[in-house]
């Protein structure tokens, strides 16, 4: 039964800032590896790693380094617990925690513990590793060659009305192929990988995590104990950045960390420095996109065949549901009338690839630009209208069968984004300015995004908190979700203060933690406002309707008449009457009323079946488009970024000051992925070249354009999602293809009429130096050829 009490919306949809942001910017944050001297006699794990990318291991010989000053023991596979697995694999059990095989280049094979960080380090380099080197395969190329893979082929497939058949489709109108190599990109959260595990009194183990899945480190440090899931609680108090990278891969690390407090019966902290970090954790898959499309003379599609290869590295991680979603968003926002998309997951021996913040559809996003400017080029087009033309429309399905539910919001955000940032008159500007310098070309490109949200696995759609009211009125609120500096406990507030009609200052936010909300899912696909906000306001409603009855009794009236607002509580039209809420739930205590509550959601209607290639893997769609302006020197490659627009729907947004960071912060990690971050093995070795800012380029405050417009879209709410809001962790990223593009238009001006623009991915001044090279080589070959 609901009692039907009034609260008032005056919480959500504030701008406020970060619910941290104090904290955050004084140093006064804790993290978990600053929770490591309020313990005593902690010891500190290094890693004893592998020299070669492939390699067997014959022997390790740790008696020197046990011999050493402040040396408590070096883990070895001889350390497991009985009964414990030894094993990390999140989707496989394919990660041994002590190899007897070397998969990748700086692969740890030992664990060292001491008494200090330095003579941890000291003794890993005593540690004697004898390997019988084994040849490496450390490309997509090379792994398919030697059919070296994680997966079996994976396909989706659908052919339009009126064709036989998929061949028959790409044989309707004109057709082209190409090909693009898409990089990957390394995470760099500011804070590393990090653990702190202890064994209390009574057995239990105790897990300090920086990670984004509490639930699956407490399940995955249990098996490799051999203990049930009720003997390890995790708790991740804050992480400083993850980005996906600590969704499945803070796992190792709590697990070396267990084994060791198991085994000493002393605290061990474990924290990677930055090149260890960028050593051993996996980065954003880099793709290899095949692709054949048809097309008519105006540039509207017909067909595409697309294949898709991702570089899983050595372990199969969460590599198929990221090239399931690569496949899923081929499409962009761009109908495609018959397709079909296959993939399959590369073995390599280089670091496990895992998450990443767009999880695969940017790398498919990726290739259908490139195949959407091929063809404007080859109907002498320019790509925003062919763009334009091939955006989805009401009542469109997408190519494994989903409606395109709100479609025509694509084009709204299109035309007004077109409107607002003047593309007409700019686009005039910069084709007057490269007529009139040889040497430097401005681009400028607006290119739309379509993001699906849900996780495609559908039974991590789902979601608890827990919400204890105590009888002075103050409240705190736990739920599953992880905050990693994106702002979700900063809305998870504001529903919950909007939910019990107090305000902000009312409400604590935990830690947190699997003894307070167990089975969780991952903070991740940008899920954890819209699972986590509806648990939380699901909690919060039922502590609320209890005290709605006290309420009525109190003052004489139905529970339904009963407002809850800014902390007071009063009948409808009898606000002088108010009595405060810590009054109201004393009274409720007095009365013995439940006072705690939980909450709990599960996403509706999500379901996907893998063998048909049709379903519904997304609750809804997130919209945006993007304009950049660049300009480009003819003589290095060199480019700056000029100027950007952004329009991007966040439905009606729960927390505009969280949501704009979010939106600008996407914009700029996508920049730096599709045009500076360029990760370097080296071809013969394995070995990770840019292992630190000084060799990997970060994208800086100097790549920001210095004209930056960004606006959420008005009157947008989302009426099946908490608040009206959408998700915006993921898909801002992907606005930053309009910058790849505008410097793929920029190159072009360098060669007028270009027909073809092979740009690489990411677009750096050499790619984008390479690019104007081949256009100015072609033309001169075809002017020799046609004096000829």
């Amino acid at each position: 039964m609901t009692s039907g009490a009034i609260t008032k919306r005056t919480q959500v949809g504030r701008a406020i800032p970060h619910e941290a942001a104090k904290e955050h910017v004084t140093g006064r944050a804790i993290y978990t590896d600053d929770m490591a001297p309020r313990l005593a006699n902690v010891l500190h794990a290094w890693p004893v790693c592998a020299e070669l990318a492939h390699a067997r291991v014959v022997s390790i010989d740790t008696a020197a380094a046990e011999a050493m000053p402040g040396v408590a023991c070096v883990l070895t596979a001889a350390d497991l617990p009985e009964g414990g697995t030894g094993n990390v694999g999140a989707a496989r059990l394919d990660e041994p925690m002590f190899p007897d095989e070397v998969l990748f280049h700086g692969q740890a094979l030992a664990w060292v513990l001491a008494d200090s960080e330095p003579e941890a380090r000291r003794a890993a380099l005593a540690v004697k590793v004898e390997l019988e080197a084994l040849d490496p395969i450390l490309t997509i190329e090379d792994a398919i060659a030697k059919e070296s893979f994680h997966t079996e082929e994976l396909a989706i497939e659908r052919v339009a009305e009126g064709h036989a058949d998929l061949s028959a489709a790409l044989g309707a109108g004109r057709s082209l192929e190409g090909e693009v190599h898409v990089g990957g990109q390394e995470h760099f959260y500011l804070e590393s990988q990090a653990a702190l595990v202890y064994v209390d009194e009574g057995g239990q183990v105790m897990v300090h995590a920086s990670t984004q899945h509490p639930t699956e480190t407490q399940h995955i440090v249990a098996r490799v104990l051999g203990v049930a899931d009720h003997a390890v609680t995790c708790q991740s108090l804050r992480m400083g950045g993850a980005f996906g990278g600590k969704e499945v891969q803070a796992n190792l690390w709590a697990c070396v960390a267990a084994i060791g407090a198991v085994k000493t019966g002393r605290p061990v902290r474990l924290r990677l420095d930055r090149q260890r970090d960028m050593t051993l954790t996996g980065k954003r898959h880099p793709f290899l996109g095949r692709y054949r499309v048809s097309h008519d003379d105006e540039g509207r599609l017909i067909a595409l065949d697309i294949q898709l290869y991702s570089d899983g590295g050595w372990s199969l991680d969460l590599s198929k549901p990221v090239l399931f979603r690569a496949m899923f968003h081929v499409d962009n926002a761009y109908f495609l009338p018959s397709v079909r998309v296959t993939g399959r997951v590369c073995k390599t021996h280089k670091t496990s690839q895992t998450a990443f913040r767009g999880f695969g559809g940017p790398q498919g996003m990726v290739v259908i630009e490139d195949a959407i400017d091929r063809v404007a080029r080859a109907v002498g087009k320019t790509p925003h209208e062919v763009r334009e033309l091939n955006l989805y429309r009401e009542g469109d399905h997408a190519h494994y069968g989903q409606r395109i539910k709100d479609a025509g919001r694509a084009r709204r955000i299109w035309s007004a984004l077109a409107e607002s940032s003047a593309f007409a008159e700019r686009r005039a500007a910069v084709d007057a300015f490269n007529a009139a310098n040889p040497h430097r070309k401005r681009g400028l490109a607006i290119t739309p995004v379509k993001f699906g949200i849900s996780f495609t696995t559908a039974f991590f759609n789902q979601a608890g908190a827990l919400v204890l009211l105590y009888a002075d009125g103050s409240v705190q609120v736990s739920h599953g979700g992880t905050e990693m500096g994106q702002g979700l406990h900063t809305k998870m507030l504001q529903v919950a203060a909007d939910a019990l009609g107090v305000d902000l200052e009312t409400i604590r936010m935990m830690p947190t933690r699997t003894d307070k909300v167990p089975n969780t899912s991952a903070t991740a696909a940008s899920s954890g406002t819209d699972l986590n906000g509806q648990a939380v306001r699901d909690a919060c409603t039922a502590i609320r309707e209890r005290l709605a009855i006290v309420a009525a009794s109190e003052f004489g009236c139905a529970p339904g008449d009963i407002v809850f607002s800014g902390g007071k509580v009063f009948p409808v039209g009898r606000d002088a009457e108010a009595k405060s809420f810590g009054q109201i739930a004393k009274t409720a205590y007095l009365q013995r009323v439940r006072l705690f509550a939980t909450g709990y959601y599960r996403t509706p209607n999500i379901h996907y079946d893998e063998a048909k290639g049709v379903g519904k893997p997304f609750h809804y769609y997130a919209y945006g488009a993007a304009v950049t302006e660049v300009e480009v020197d003819g003589f290095t490659g060199q480019y700056d970024f000029l100027r950007a627009d952004i329009l991007h729907d966040v439905g009606d947004s729960l927390s505009p000051l969280v949501d704009r960071g979010q939106v600008e912060g996407g914009y700029l990690q996508g920049l730096g992925w599709l045009t500076r971050e360029e990760l370097v093995w080296h071809p013969e070795t394995g070995r990770l070249g840019t292992r630190g800012a000084s060799t990997y380029k970060l994208p800086t405050l100097g790549e920001c354009p210095p004209e930056f417009h960004v606006e959420l879209m008005p009157r947008a709410a989302e009426p099946t999602v908490i608040g009206g809001s959408k998700a915006v962790g993921e898909p801002p990223l992907m606005l930053a293809l309009s910058a790849r593009e505008a410097l793929r238009d920029a190159v072009a001006a360098f060669a007028d009429g270009a027909e073809r623009v092979d740009l690489g991915c990411p677009s750096t001044p050499e790619a984008v130096f390479f690019a104007i090279e081949a256009l100015r080589s072609s033309q001169s070959a075809d002017q020799a050829a046609a004096e000829e």
